[in-house]
């Protein structure tokens, strides 16, 4: 009998969905031998040898078996499986690399990955794209790929350099397994450190003003600020109720603000976790946050296609009347969700792209259309200004980099950031 072959699969299939870390029932987590062992609440899940003494087996059978509490009762098949595993000593044959998502070599490409971020480094000289496994460093004007940073994480959900352009961020995800923020030096292209912090996804990183610190926001429901030297768990925030998206780090560091499914964006002390206040109205989920380069104003993108600016202040003026005190302006609605937001460098202008195949830019103080980017072939998921030059650049559905110049809209160069076989590399350029 194996216990990775045999009864890992069945837990997987009718249990670990209400016995995980993030939804323990009965404090007892099946997601490894270890925490099984421990049990939960009541004590040992299973005695080695004895099935007959064992509190699983007493869970999971009879006429009216108490667990699963939801989905169908595990078959007698499935029952004699766990029940011959602990008869005969209840080993633990997992691998040692059987949650390992490494990759022996550098992921090869057949078609274009959907580009989820996008990010300039501060003197304006690379961007770094998201692929499958890694990020990929290119000229600004995409002209040469540059390096490869490949990681464990599968998906790549954000980037962010540093303020001082010496390190790169990177919030990773294995959905449902871990979450994992990867530290690389921008200079060497070498990874520093890596730290799985959740056992789900996370979003939105953003850094300290320092950069001593790191924060971010999970599919949890919480918000973790994270010790870049040694992956300390600075603080976790846990009063949003949907997952969250977005943080974003005031002027001087001291207040984190996060975006979240739940509609609010909340202001937090970042130096103990205090809960501020809501600094919006409550009107639909926040899907994605930019701060403003030079003040503590903010933008958001929300699920029914709209995009607002608000200070970053606490909301007590809102009165019973549940004013939006800190609303400056409310733009253009887009034609669908708006999964992407940026500030260029001065502030001047604002742009927004979403479900729909264009970017809109915008001025900030009078939330004006200046310009439209077309040519996107599907939604768009990353925007980046590049903070020494008037382009931006797009990254989305189809899995190209489109740079742009602004204000005017006029489109510079379209690339493929990933490595294709040469096929699709004719079949791309067409």
């Amino acid at each position: 009998m194996s216990y990775y072959k045999d009864i890992v699969p069945v837990f997987k299939r009718s249990c670990s969905g209400c016995h995980h870390p993030g939804k323990l029932k009965g404090q007892l987590d099946l997601t490894t031998f270890e925490a099984f062992k421990k049990g939960g609440k009541h004590g040992p899940a299973f005695q080695a040898g004895e099935p007959k003494n064992s509190r699983i087996i007493e869970e999971i059978s009879g006429e009216e078996p108490s667990m699963p509490e939801e989905g169908d009762p595990l078959t007698r098949e499935e029952i004699a499986l766990i029940e011959r595993w602990i008869a005969q000593g209840a080993a633990n044959d997992t691998p040692a690399d059987a949650n390992s998502f490494k990759l022996a070599a550098p992921p090869t490409y057949t078609t274009t990955p959907v580009i989820s971020a996008l990010a300039y480094s501060p003197d304006g000289k690379t961007l770094a794209v998201s692929g499958y496994h890694e990020v990929l460093l290119h000229r600004a004007d995409g002209s040469n790929l540059l390096a490869r940073l490949v990681g464990e994480s599968p998906r790549v959900e954000s980037i962010a350099y540093s303020p001082d352009g010496k390190l790169l961020a990177v919030a990773g995800s294995a959905p449902a397994r871990f979450g994992e923020i990867q530290i690389w030096d921008a200079t060497t292209n070498g990874l520093v450190k890596s730290y799985k912090i959740s056992t789900d996804s996370i979003y939105g990183i953003s850094w300290s003003p320092n950069a001593d610190r790191v924060a971010v926001g999970c599919a949890d429901k919480t918000v973790r600020i994270i010790a870049v030297a040694d992956g300390k768990e600075w603080l976790k925030f846990d009063n949003h109720s949907d997952w969250v998206f977005a943080t974003t780090w005031t002027l001087d560091g001291n207040r984190l603000l996060t975006g979240s499914r739940d509609q609010a964006m909340k202001l937090i002390d970042a130096s103990n976790g205090q809960f501020i206040d809501d600094i919006n109205k409550l009107l639909e989920p926040v899907m994605c946050v930019a701060r403003h380069p030079k003040e503590d104003v903010v933008v958001y993108g929300g699920e029914l296609g709209t995009t607002r600016t608000y200070r970053i202040s606490d909301n007590q003026g809102r009165t019973a009347a549940n004013n939006d005190v800190n609303l400056q302006k409310a733009f253009e609605r887009l034609p669908g969700p708006v999964h992407a937001v940026a500030y260029s460098a001065d502030g001047a202008l604002i742009a927004a792209g979403g479900a729909g195949a264009e970017v809109r830019l915008f001025k900030s103080k009078d939330a004006k259309r200046v310009a439209t980017l077309k040519g996107h072939e599907g939604a768009i998921f990353a925007v980046a200004f590049n903070s020494q030059t008037n382009h931006i650049a797009t990254g989305g559905f189809d899995g190209k980099v489109r740079i742009y110049e602004t204000p005017t809209g006029e489109l510079l160069k379209t690339f493929v950031p990933v490595p294709l076989q040469p096929s699709e590399v004719l079949k791309a350029s067409r």
